[in-house]
């Protein structure tokens, strides 16, 4: 298992799904987590299972498209912890509909949250890293931001971005000591999927045309990205850097 001894992580929108694995997987693997959302009751159930596992978890409520919470967040977890080493931007929400179906306000929520919330809290937490010539920063994309998805428009736009500022990053720092790196998972079952299910005439019909659509007959698993990103926050990872790794069952293949 990969190592994170001594190491300090920030996970955002680690309430749960994809986020709340990343944290339990890098505190079992021995680094210091800031759990950090917007929810305190899923946040504060999330660092239960940690420290019920021995592992070492602290709450860190935070709103990423208040650039001053962000900042806050920065000075707080310096002044607690002394700096940070790992920064998962987990934090996103999605959308349904094509162009059409698609209004103004829909586009800004998502880049709000999945854009400039990625921007808010890698710039406050940027310069710690670079002024210690260390660091990793993972970004949630996903399969949406490396190819088009039906009716997710607004959806793949935002991830798109997500990609991009990804490689700026990866590029414009390499020689600052920091590696930034991007996850592009398919369809994962999360507690935000079960929730779209239920949105549907019938939900097991629904669900079972997502899961026939995997080339691997199922959809992917929280802890199947978390371990994905164990490795990018690991030093056997330090030539990796500007990488959009895809985990999608081979969805993208076709």
């Amino acid at each position: 298992m990969f190592d994170l001894s001594g190491k300090t992580a920030l996970v955002t929108g680690a309430g749960s799904g994809i986020g709340a694995a990343i944290a339990e997987t890098f505190a079992r693997a021995h680094a210091r987590v800031f759990v950090t959302d917007h929810n305190k009751a899923t946040a504060g159930a999330t660092i239960d299972r940690i420290r019920q596992a021995n592992g070492e978890a602290e709450l860190l409520m935070l709103e990423v498209t208040s650039e001053g919470e962000c900042r806050a967040a920065a000075e707080q977890v310096n002044a607690n912890a002394g700096h940070l080493d790992i920064l998962v931007n987990n934090a996103g929400v999605g959308h349904v509909g094509t162009m059409l179906q698609t209004d103004g306000a829909d586009l800004d929520r998502l880049y709000a949250m999945n854009v400039r919330g990625v921007f808010n809290v890698t710039r406050a937490f940027l310069p710690g890293m670079i002024a210690r010539r260390s660091g990793v920063i993972i970004n949630m994309a996903s399969i949406g931001g490396l190819v088009g998805i039906r009716d997710r428009i607004a959806y793949c736009v935002s991830k798109s971005a997500v990609v991009g500022l990804t490689r700026c990053m990866a590029l414009d720092h390499a020689l600052d000591g920091v590696r930034v790196n991007c996850i592009c998972p398919g369809r994962v079952e999360t507690p935000f999927v079960k929730a779209r299910l239920r949105e549907y005439p019938d939900a097991e019909a629904a669900y079972r045309e997502m899961t026939a659509s995997q080339p691997v007959g199922r959809m992917g698993r929280p802890d199947e990205i978390a371990a994905a990103a164990l490795y990018l926050a690991s030093d056997e990872a330090a030539f990796v850097t500007g990488a959009a790794l895809t985990i999608d069952g081979g969805w993208s293949a076709g």
